[in-house]
């Protein structure tokens, strides 16, 4: 599990391919790998990936070739990732509780400075965006944001600077594509509903 709070900004630094997926290696710069072991969860872009070997600042995932079929941003050698250690049970919840398990991939539809923060509008599928809900949470390229509005299967988001400043969204344009990880309880509600039926 994770909170969608960015620890780091890594970069993928090298990649290879492996058994029809990839092998990346992935550095870091301030995600503090002392207490990260072998087998251990990171979120990569929103995508919960084990790694396989680490190396000072750096930790390598492999990722198969189902997971890059289902996401962006994990194939570019040299492209910046947003980075998160799984959640500890003592840890604080700043975001929301987020699987690492991305429902689909949307398009950028705008994104524009407003003085103080940027507004970002996103086109979802058309199956998830009964499970976007205006002030709930959502997940984009592994970053927690709170919805403010839903128009059909697009949604608005506001970034303030600083979150701009931790995350690799600051580097979003229109026509962006961008992992989306709906919220949890949305899942179970629906499963709970339809459960008789």
């Amino acid at each position: 599990m994770f909170t969608g709070i960015i620890a780091d900004v890594g970069t993928i630094a090298d990649k290879q391919e492996r058994d029809g997926g990839l092998r990346l290696r992935i550095e870091t710069n301030r995600l503090g790998m002392e207490d990260v072991q072998l087998g251990d969860s990171i979120a990569v872009n929103g995508v919960c990936l084990t790694a396989v070997q680490i190396e000072g600042k750096c930790f390598t995932v492999d990722v198969s070739r189902e997971t890059l079929n289902c996401t962006v941003g994990l194939e570019q050698q040299g492209a910046q990732v947003n980075l998160e250690k799984a959640l500890r049970l003592a840890d604080r919840l700043g975001g929301h509780l987020v699987s690492g398990h991305v429902d689909g991939v949307g398009e950028v539809m705008d994104f524009v400075n407003l003085g103080e923060s940027w507004k970002l509008v996103v086109h979802t599928p058309h199956d998830l965006s009964k499970y976007i809900a205006a002030k709930g949470s959502v997940t984009i390229n592994g970053v927690s944001l709170t919805v403010n509005k839903i128009e059909g299967t697009a949604f608005e988001v506001n970034l303030i600077p600083h979150t701009l400043q931790q995350t690799t969204l600051k580097e979003l344009h229109v026509d962006s594509r961008v992992n989306l990880e709906i919220d949890l309880i949305a899942r179970y509600v629906e499963r709970m509903l339809n459960a008789d039926k």
